[in-house]
């Protein structure tokens, strides 16, 4: 295997497993491979247990199936978006006993300044999870007309300066591109004027998640597999989801757990599922102090209660 080092510490990895408890011979989809902390644990915590797993970072698949055959997991891995999961289990013909999907982004994409993730560090204006992708935040901030961008930050970034970003971008845009991640921030620091020395954090912190979730189509993608997990409980479908799986989402921001945490309720109400988190379940203060990226973690488990 490659010495490349794994660059992510997964969130709530002790949680997950003990929230999820894989048995012997389970099926693990992990939706969200990333550099694969979270399956290899699930993979290893049972005997015989395979692992199925995607992402949409060739590299970052790539890494975590050499990781999962490093440990003798028997696992299928692909690149594509978790929307899939169901025909990728039918294609195989297995059925899901775990499920689980960390909708964070891994420390090795953020940290990459090329990636443009993050405005840390200058870098492209990039933000694509899959590098493939066709738009990139730079595009989105070129072609999109200020009232649609102010739209786009105010409602993915809950910013309440939208407005005041976008007339800055789109006046600046006139003059030159905005093709990077510094000066994007540097912009945004403008707009905020003396406000930017008392924001409890960076300024650039609200616009640079709504640009990542709608150059990814984030949201869009965990309402799917929402809507594809709740329909296969309510018509009992067991082609993809076994009887009694156990289910569970990581979460990192409001917008992202806002419909985990409803849709989760609505099946526990319809007897279709139980509640094994008791609601989010949070990171502890000594994960916290060793990963300060898992104190906005939030993990809900269900279990479906289907026969």
């Amino acid at each position: 295997m490659s010495r490349e080092p794994v660059g992510h510490e997964p969130v709530l990895l002790t949680e997950t497993c003990g929230l999820l408890q894989p048995a012997a011979g389970d099926v693990v989809l992990d939706c969200t491979l990333g550099r694969g902390g979270h399956a290899a644990a699930l993979g290893a915590a049972a005997e015989d247990v395979t692992v199925v797993g995607l992402d949409l970072d060739e590299a970052n698949r790539a890494f975590a199936a050499q990781r999962l055959h490093d440990a003798g997991i028997a696992h299928h891995t692909s690149c594509g978006n978790f929307v899939r999961a169901p025909e990728a289990l039918k294609a195989l013909g297995l059925t899901a006993n775990v499920v689980i999907a960390d909708l964070g982004f891994s420390s090795n994409q953020v940290d990459d300044p090329a990636r443009g993730f993050s405005f840390l560090q200058d870098g492209p204006l990039d933000m694509r999870l899959d590098p493939t992708g066709p738009v990139t935040a730079a595009s989105l901030l070129a072609a999109l007309p200020e009232r649609e961008l102010a739209d786009l930050i105010r409602r993915h970034g809950e910013e309440p300066l939208a407005g005041r970003i976008a007339r800055k971008v789109a006046s600046e845009r006139l003059q030159r591109p905005i093709d990077t991640t510094g000066l994007l921030a540097d912009l945004i620091r403008e707009a905020y004027g003396a406000r930017a020395h008392t924001s409890r954090q960076h300024p650039a912190t609200r616009t640079f998640q709504a640009l990542r979730i709608a150059v990814n189509d984030e949201l869009a993608a965990v309402q799917t597999l929402l809507d594809r997990l709740g329909r296969a409980l309510r018509t009992g479908d067991t082609s993809w989801l076994a009887p009694g799986a156990r289910i569970g989402v990581i979460a990192f921001h409001s917008l992202e757990d806002r419909p985990v945490k409803t849709r989760f309720a609505a099946l526990v109400r319809e007897g279709l599922a139980v509640d094994l988190s008791s609601g989010p379940c949070r990171a502890s203060i000594d994960e916290t102090d060793r990963n300060p990226r898992s104190r906005s973690a939030r993990l809900r488990v269900i279990r479906s209660t289907t026969r």
